[in-house]
């Protein structure tokens, strides 16, 4: 029996299974006769924003929305916006302690150039606040949600009560036949974190976090293939991009002509070269097809070139970064969303595209194309096959939704109607469900 199994099974280091599968919630928030009280290790939590600090306060707050206490254990200088976002919320046991390490210790983020190892610091002290913590709330479970990424270590196993680890994504890597045509820098890039995965499996810090977890929650097929064999049994498959009710369109959208969109940041492995290139072959079709862009990056110089070389400079729309209630807008004025990103663990802007009601693109990869349902746009698949193939396939998608009206607002119909059923309140409920029926019967 591994450690996460004894933890459970020995009553004077957890609750027994029994007390666990009595918890009783409610959505308004009230406690029932036996609520938990969660740790909730979010190092990325800020509400408002998407992505990772975007998931962490969804996660905590939907959390408490179903009656559980829950302490949110964030960096500091993220501790200001939750507790003003908390206050819209007085009504949930939800509530924020920041941790940041010592200013002598924090050069290690600037730049980048040591993030993963300032990362850690921060994660052995969060654990260290969080066994102080512990002793003064008791609580029932910890639950480690961001950084989200399955290499990086939680040491959150060491407080004894069940641990639940994720949803970890990290396992996706860019195809081999798929790298030919990025910058040198990106090349290296996926080299080096191809060998990052590969090494992961004998990483102690990780396989003490995985043998330690009580549960392992992860969200691509590809990063399961990556956690070592002999935890899978104690892994649940969670994607963690899920919306807010309140950010769904009334309707699909109705974008006439043949108008695409890409939001996210311009990197090379979200793909926008290939969307350039479809866009290129896609306009000897289409003349008048066009691509907005919305976003900011290190890559922008390297995709204006391309345009260049393409000959497709004034089709393109560069909007930069602009805000998410912006973007939001933007959606319902496209045809369809183009996302051919090479390696999301998630893919948030996904979700936010169907939410408008607005048919997707994307490659059949990672988060994106275990997300997106397939009557909800087109799934392109990239893995043995040729750039050239893929970018003719993205093509080809492209002038069928700007040629064939009903099937794009049948599509988008369908794109709206899943996203109402993909919220977060859905997603977590569903979530805690399983942690509860899991760790209740180990």
């Amino acid at each position: 029996m591994d450690d996460a199994a004894t933890t459970l099974a020995n009553p004077s280091c957890a609750e027994t299974p029994s007390a666990i599968e009595r918890r009783e919630t409610s959505e308004s928030g009230e406690p029932g006769a036996d609520a938990l009280k969660v740790l909730l290790s979010a190092y990325a939590c800020e509400p408002g924003k998407g992505s990772e600090p975007g998931m962490g306060w969804h996660w905590a707050i939907e959390i408490a929305r179903l009656g559980h206490e829950v302490h949110i254990l964030t960096r500091a200088n993220n501790v200001a916006a939750v507790e003003s976002a908390l206050a819209l919320h007085d009504r949930l046991r939800l509530f924020v302690h920041g941790y940041d390490l010592p200013r002598s210790l924090r050069w290690w983020k600037k730049g980048q150039r040591g993030v993963r190892l300032y990362y850690v610091f921060w994660q052995w002290g969060a654990y260290r606040r969080a066994r102080a913590l512990h002793r003064a709330v008791a609580f029932d479970l910890v639950h480690h949600i961001t950084f989200a990424v399955y290499r990086h270590p939680s040491f959150m196993g060491r407080l004894g009560i069940p641990f639940v680890f994720g949803p970890v994504g990290g396992g996706e890597d860019t195809p081999p036949a798929l790298r030919a045509s990025l910058p040198l820098r990106g090349r290296i890039v996926e080299t080096l974190r191809t060998a990052a995965n590969h090494l992961a499996s004998v990483d102690p810090l990780l396989l003490a976090t995985l043998r330690r977890a009580s549960l392992i929650l992860f969200k691509t097929t590809e990063t399961l293939a990556q956690i070592p064999r002999r935890f899978h049994a104690k892994c649940i498959a969670v994607q963690d991009v899920a919306i807010d009710e309140s950010e769904l369109a009334p309707a699909p959208a109705v974008g006439a002509g043949a108008h695409f969109l890409f939001a996210g940041r311009l990197l090379y492995w979200k793909g926008v070269h290939l969307a350039l290139r479809a866009l290129a072959l896609a306009r000897t079709r289409l003349p008048g097809a066009r691509l907005t862009i919305v976003g900011k990056g290190a890559d922008r110089a390297w995709l204006e070139r391309l345009a260049h070389t393409l000959a497709v400079q004034d089709a393109l729309d560069w909007r930069g970064w602009i805000p998410r209630e912006e973007v939001l807008q933007i959606y319902a004025s496209h045809t369809a969303f183009v996302f051919p990103s090479l390696h999301d663990s998630g893919g948030t802007v996904v979700m936010e595209a169907m939410a408008q009601g607005l048919p997707v693109i994307c490659l059949d990869l990672g988060g994106p194309g275990a997300i997106l349902p397939a009557d909800c746009g087109v799934k392109i698949a990239a893995r043995g096959r040729t750039e050239d193939e893929v970018v003719a396939d993205l093509a080809a998608a492209m002038v069928s939704l700007a040629s064939d009206s009903t099937l794009q607002r049948q599509l988008a119909q369908n794109a709206l109607e899943a996203a109402r059923r993909l919220t977060w309140s859905a997603l977590v409920a569903e979530t805690y469900a399983q942690i509860g029926s899991k760790l209740a019967h180990p």
